[in-house]
């Protein structure tokens, strides 16, 4: 028996009122893309304004797991003291993925 694929696309097209009935079964879709976009969009812009507030003194997360504190910055770059040695590595503000500022920490202290 061959199946033809067609035919279950144009009864929906059918039941649906025809070429708005297709419209319908796609803006769902549409919605969802456009929701996808518009999260990223936001999340984007949260994260370079925690990238654009960054100060000597906060304590920072990096990309790779790095978890030290904030010594100096440049244009596209910051001095970071890892411990337990207080080895000083620069590293990209891109990489880092958290920030926690000295009076948050003493907040929940």
């Amino acid at each position: 028996m061959h199946f033809d694929w067609n035919m279950p696309l144009s009864l929906i097209l059918q039941a649906g009122g025809g070429a708005f009935g297709g419209m319908v079964l796609f803006l769902p879709l549409l919605l969802l893309i456009f929701y996808m976009f518009y999260s990223q969009q936001r999340r984007q812009k949260k994260w370079q304004g925690m990238l654009d507030q960054l100060k000597a003194g906060d304590k920072v997360t990096t990309s790779g797991g790095l978890r030290g504190t904030v010594m100096s910055l440049k244009d596209d770059s910051l001095h970071l003291r890892v411990p337990p040695n207080n080895l000083v590595l620069e590293v990209t503000k891109a990489s880092v993925v958290q920030v926690s500022t000295t009076e948050e920490e003493v907040k929940t202290k």
